[in-house]
């Protein structure tokens, strides 16, 4: 499922040495740089940043600060980190821009182990726990939405309660029918059930009622809140089919946004990237490679295709 193409074994010194090499001079060989942390797993790109900074005394995000620029610097600054890490630095860069879609995203998509470890890195960068800071960031309802899917500890099983999922659509419907969004019912489900026993809840919604639930909740008041439920309901029941759907509109809309393309597909390349490729290209009809490059310039470009496992000719 991931795209990224990486040797078994790597030696790190030479890596190390070589990366070191691309920096020296007038120029930086940004080539050079993307060949190698352009084919190294996390695991070994862990071990080149250690080596790197025993070798010659400077940390490796500083020298690839002062070394490149733009999109390209950023997306490379986010591939060596680590991922916990990286997802911490995700989310406080949403948290300042007050992007309740990237908070929702990192949330719902890892397991609850995962979501543990992110929250562990982000309280260990910043010295706040992500609770604290979406907080400080989010009022009302939304607040109250985001705090529960931020902390949340949820049952991780596959097995599911068909009667259960009955009874939940249905209470799921009233407060739909009633446009009480804010319910806390509503809120109680989202934020407690496994994700199993909420797929078979939305499945069964929609048997029962016609409409998938996200079709369903539809408002103008409290825009924001409404919008928060639709990305947690999707991000739940396919976080896949939901990351497509980022990648897409980052580059089918005005403008394209590269913070999305890019936090996609540097957090999904060592994961199921190469299943996001799949839909992509069933709604769009075209690959993401092809997306990609017509989408982005130079490094930064030919770095996403070779963590794509697309190499740029």
């Amino acid at each position: 499922m991931a795209t990224l193409i990486a040797p078994e074994h790597a030696d790190h010194f030479a890596d190390a040495e070589a990366l070191h090499k691309a920096c020296q001079g007038w120029g930086t060989d940004e080539k050079g740089i993307i060949e190698v942390i352009g084919h190294r797993n996390s695991a070994q790109r862990k071990l080149i940043k250690e080596t790197y900074e025993q070798q010659y005394s400077e940390k490796l995000g500083h020298r690839f600060e002062k070394e490149l620029s733009g999109d390209f610097e950023r997306a490379v600054y986010r591939w060596m980190l680590e991922p916990y890490e990286r997802e911490a630095v995700l989310a406080n860069v949403a948290l300042k821009k007050s992007d309740y879609q990237v908070i929702i995203e990192l949330s719902c998509t890892p397991s609850a182990e995962e979501l543990l470890a992110f929250k562990r890195a982000y309280q260990a960068r910043y010295l706040h726990s992500l609770e604290e800071d979406v907080a400080s960031h989010f009022t009302g309802d939304l607040r109250k939405l985001l705090l529960l899917l931020v902390s949340v500890y949820r049952y991780e099983s596959e097995a599911t309660n068909a009667t259960l999922a009955e009874a939940e659509a249905e209470i799921l419907h009233k407060c739909i029918k009633d446009k009480e969004y804010h319910h806390d019912e509503i809120i109680r489900i989202l934020t407690t059930r496994s994700k199993a026993q909420l797929v078979a809840t939305f499945y069964r919604f929609r048997d029962a009622y016609g409409t998938p639930i996200a079709k369903s909740i539809v408002g103008d008041k409290d825009q924001d809140y409404v919008s928060a439920l639709h990305t947690a309901i999707r991000c739940i029941k396919s976080p896949q089919k939901y990351l497509e759907r980022v990648l897409s509109d980052a580059m089918h809309k005005r403008g394209t946004d590269e913070d999305a393309i890019t936090r996609v597909i540097v957090t999904r390349a060592e994961k199921d990237l190469a299943k996001i490729k799949e839909l992509f290209y069933k709604r769009n009809s075209e690959t993401l490679e092809h997306a990609v490059a017509k989408e982005t310039r130079g490094d930064y470009e030919k770095f996403l295709l070779t963590i794509m496992g697309a190499e740029h000719h």
